[in-house]
C-alpha cells in the first residue's frame, strides 16, 4: 500500500506564491481576451474555429504538463495561457452562439466551481496549491483553474456588457475587492480561500486590461488593438517567465502542513460568511443596476422613438459596406468589430428600452458579423446581412 502511494507522489507541479506569479496571472487573463479576439476576428478563424484550435493546443500541452515530474515554469504558465483562452471561448460561445444569458452562466459557473471545490476538498481534505503533490491534485488543480477563467469571464461581462458599466469601472470595482480581500487576508482571512477569491477576480481584472488598451479610442480604450496588445503582453510573460527559470524564485519546497481540526471549522465559518457578503452584494447590485437602467431607458424612451439614437451604428455599418463593396474584407473585419464593441457597451440601456427590438437588430447585427467575418467571405450575403441590419436601425 505505502509503495503504491508512493508512486503517485510527484514533485510540486505549481509555482510558490510571489508576487511574479500574481503579474504573470494578470498578464495571462489580459492575453486570453485580445489573444482569442486576434484569433477570432483578426486572422478569421471565427469563434468555432478558433476554440477547435486553441482545445487542441490545450489538451496537448496539458497531456506534457501531467507528464512531467517537476514543476517546469516554461511548460505550466504555457498551459495558463491556453486555459485562459479556452475559459474565455467557452463562456463566448455560450453568450455568442448559444444565446445564454450572462447571468445564466455565471451562476452556472459559480456552482460548477463550488461542485469541483467540494470534491476536492472531500477527497483531498485541501484547497492549497501548495499540496499539488499527486496526479489527482494536479487534475482537481486544474479543472479548478478552467472553471474560474470561464467564471471570471462570465462575471466580468456580465458587469461590462450587461450591466453596461464598460470595462474601466468594471476593472475599477474588480480591484477593489481584491484590495478588500487582500486586507482581510492581512486581518486572518484563510490563506486559500483568499487565495481562490483573488485568483478569480484577476480574471475580469486582466479582460478590463486587455479591453482598456486594445479598443478604439472612440469606445474608451487606448487603439493599441489586439495584434499589439498580444504581441506585448506575450513578450512580458515570456520575460518574466524566463526570469523565474532561471532564478528559481517560485519553487515550492515542501508540501502544505494538514490544518487541524479547529482550523477547519474557523475556515467552514469563513467561507459561509464570505460567500453571504458576495451574495447580498452581488444581487442587490445587480438589482439596483437594472433600476437604474429602467429609469434610464423611460427618459430615453419619452424623447425618442424606439431604441433612440441609431446614428453611430448605422454609420459603421455603411462604413463596412462601402468596404466591402470595394473588396477590401480585411479593413471591413477590423470596422466591423468597432460596431460589435459599440453595442456591446450599449446593449444594457438598449435592452431596457425595449428588449424584443433590441434583440431583433441584435440578431441582425450578429448576421452581419458572421457574414463579414467567414473565412471566405462573400460579398453578396455580406451586403444583405448589412441591409437588413440598417434598415432595423433607422
Amino acid at each position: 500500500m505505502m509503495n503504491e502511494l508512493k508512486k503517485n507522489i510527484i514533485s510540486s507541479k505549481v509555482p510558490q506564491i510571489t508576487l511574479f506569479f500574481w503579474i504573470i496571472k494578470i498578464l495571462c487573463t489580459t492575453v486570453g481576451e485580445t489573444f482569442s479576439d486576434f484569433l477570432n476576428v483578426t486572422l478569421g478563424f471565427g469563434l468555432t474555429g478558433t476554440s477547435v484550435v486553441m482545445g487542441i493546443a490545450l489538451a496537448v500541452v496539458l497531456f506534457f504538463q501531467f507528464k512531467a515530474t517537476k514543476y517546469n515554469p516554461v511548460l505550466y504558465w504555457l498551459t495558463v495561457v491556453l486555459v485562459s483562452v479556452f475559459g474565455t471561448l467557452v463562456t463566448d460561445i455560450l453568450t455568442d452562439q448559444i444565446g445564454v444569458p450572462l447571468e445564466a452562466s455565471t451562476i452556472f459557473f459559480t456552482f460548477a466551481l463550488m461542485i469541483v471545490f467540494g470534491i476536492w476538498f472531500f477527497n483531498e481534505k485541501t484547497l492549497s496549491i501548495h499540496s499539488i503533490f499527486t496526479r489527482r491534485r494536479e487534475t482537481f488543480y486544474w479543472i479548478t483553474i478552467l472553471c474560474t477563467f470561464a467564471l471570471g469571464t462570465a462575471s466580468g461581462d456580465l458587469i461590462a456588457e450587461g450591466l453596461g458599466l464598460g470595462y474601466l469601472t468594471t476593472g475599477i470595482i474588480v480591484c477593489s475587492v481584491i484590495v478588500c480581500i487582500a486586507a482581510a487576508w492581512k486581518f486572518g482571512l484563510d490563506d486559500i480561500l483568499s487565495f481562490w477569491i483573488i485568483y478569480i477576480m484577476t480574471r475580469p481584472l486582466g479582460a478590463s486590461l486587455g479591453d482598456l488598451l486594445s479598443q478604439p479610442q472612440e469606445n474608451g480604450g487606448l487603439g493599441l488593438g489586439t495584434t499589439v496588445t498580444s504581441i506585448v503582453f506575450l513578450a512580458a510573460i515570456f520575460i518574466t517567465v524566463i526570469f523565474l527559470t532561471t532564478t528559481k524564485k517560485d519553487l515550492i519546497q515542501k508540501p502544505a502542513a494538514t490544518e487541524s481540526g479547529s482550523k477547519k471549522s474557523n475556515v467552514a465559518i469563513q467561507v459561509a460568511a464570505v460567500l453571504c457578503v458576495f451574495t447580498i452584494i452581488s444581487v442587490s447590485g445587480y438589482f439596483w443596476r437594472q433600476s437604474v437602467l429602467a429609469n434610464e431607458a423611460k427618459s430615453i424612451a419619452g424623447q425618442n422613438a424606439g431604441l433612440g439614437d441609431m446614428s453611430k451604428f448605422s454609420a459603421i455599418e455603411e462604413d463596412v459596406l462601402t468596404l466591402v463593396e470595394k473588396g477590401d474584407f480585411s479593413a471591413a473585419k477590423t470596422r466591423i468589430k468597432d460596431l460589435e464593441t459599440a453595442w456591446d457597451n450599449d446593449a444594457a440601456r438598449l435592452k431596457a428600452i425595449d428588449k424584443t427590438k433590441w434583440n431583433e437588430i441584435d440578431k441582425s447585427i450578429d448576421d452581419a458579423l458572421k457574414a463579414v467575418r467567414s473565412n471566405n467571405p462573400n460579398a453578396k450575403d455580406c451586403k444583405t446581412a448589412l441591409q437588413s441590419s440598417l434598415t432595423l436601425l433607422q
